[in-house]
């Protein structure tokens, strides 16, 4: 027969009580401190992932695929693989190790970040990264990454059983990029010359082709949700606002953003649309659309929000709407000389004193990008050429990948 019996359980000052009623005998039972239990749940270890790439031409996928990698783990490690080495197996990179390093560590979702990675994990540099960086696991898009002679990059990783993969982003790459801007410029007799006119939007005639393109980005409200931060401005948030078409988003861009989000605690960038960048700056710009820039300059740290689809003048209205208590511009700016008289977008914030030149500490810009490619594009025809070929099997073979 089993014993009658009564629980009240309560919790008093960080320790439970068990009271129980055992046949008119009460017996408590004091477990100490359930905070120690839970302390040592959110002490457990943290888990440290490894991504690595060359991060030329940084898009929205490069940085979508190191949000997939942040989730995956605590903490997010990234290589970047050096010039020498991309050199070695893949052809000359457009930006050099500087900037990629400073497009890497401008975004959000990485914690640090190591320099002059190998393109293939060794056994050393493995051991390295488990021992010395105490990394947990090695990730890895689901696209091949092949060596030269054919040999997975990541194959000592996958038999260490340390390897995770992530989905690649659909509709980009550096590849395509690339060829975006080689499309653009049609060879002509005259040489180069034309090709410069042409990138620094002196002409309006020829268009982007995009013909080209395996695979086309496809927007969602949910990929703009995994790349917004999700808070708004506090009551008394002193916000800053900076606008421009951020194409091609390089170097100089994330550190003028960091710049101005220094001058407040909230910073809200403006992306003009296709049409206005066209307007203002010719043909072929911009390069990347709208909702292509707008996510890379979402998944930029020093970004709080952004307009997509600003207007080109900042308006009295829009700066009572937005409660915008600077606006900013840098110094280094894309120009077309056909617009050199026209109406200064910023006279409204300047006639309420409330607009800043600043000093932009880099002098790239997006056409300077532009004719690196042009410059040597012989060399980039080439590069492209074979990795054309691996990205149409890629998408041939592509099939679903959880996780995203």
């Amino acid at each position: 027969m089993a014993m009658e019996y009564e629980s009240n359980n309560w919790i008093w000052d960080g320790v439970y009580y068990c009271p129980h009623l055992f046949g008119g005998l009460m017996l408590t039972a004091a477990l100490l401190d359930v905070g120690i239990f839970h302390k040592k749940k959110r002490e457990k270890k943290r888990i440290r992932v490894y991504m690595d790439g060359c991060f030329d031409l940084m898009h929205y996928g490069h940085a979508n695929a190191l949000r997939q990698a942040k989730a995956l783990g605590d903490e997010l490690v990234v290589g970047v693989v050096s010039d020498e080495e991309i050199i070695a197996n893949k052809g000359p990179p457009v930006l050099p190790m500087e900037e990629r390093l400073a497009l890497v560590s401008g975004l959000k979702w990485v914690d640090q970040v190591i320099a002059n990675a190998p393109y293939a994990i060794t056994e050393q540099f493995m051991n390295s990264l488990f021992n010395e960086h105490k990394i947990d696991y090695i990730i890895h898009g689901d696209d091949p990454c092949l060596l030269p002679d054919g040999t997975d990059a990541y194959a000592l990783a996958k038999k260490a059983g340390r390897y995770k993969q992530i989905k690649r982003t659909e509709g980009v790459s550096s590849t395509d990029i690339v060829g975006r801007i080689l499309s653009s410029v049609k060879d002509t007799k005259g040489g180069g010359d034309s090709n410069s006119k042409l990138l620094n939007g002196d002409s309006g005639e020829r268009k982007l082709s995009q013909k080209g393109q395996i695979s086309q980005f496809l927007p969602t409200s949910r990929r703009i949700v995994q790349f917004s931060n999700g808070q708004g401005p506090g009551p008394n948030a002193r916000i800053v606002y900076i606008d421009g078409a951020f194409d091609l988003f390089h170097a100089g861009h994330v550190e003028i953003l960091k710049k101005a989000r220094q001058l407040g605690d909230f910073l809200l960038v403006g992306i003009h649309t296709d049409q206005i960048v066209s307007e203002h700056r010719g043909m072929p710009y911009p390069v990347m659309h709208l909702h292509e820039r707008s996510l890379s300059v979402l998944a930029c740290r020093y970004v709080d929000e952004v307009i997509i689809g600003a207007p080109w003048e900042v308006t009295k209205d829009m700066i009572t709407t937005f409660n915008i208590s600077l606006v900013v511009h840098g110094t280094i700016a894309e120009s077309n000389p056909l617009f050199d008289g026209e109406t200064d977008p910023y006279a409204v914030p300047k006639s309420m004193g409330i607009f800043r030149l600043l000093e932009s500490p880099k002098s790239i810009t997006t056409s300077s990008v532009a004719q690196r490619i042009v410059a040597n594009h012989e060399a980039y025809k080439k590069r492209n050429a074979k990795k054309v070929k691996s990205e149409k099997k890629y998408y041939e073979e592509k099939t679903y990948v959880a996780g995203e």
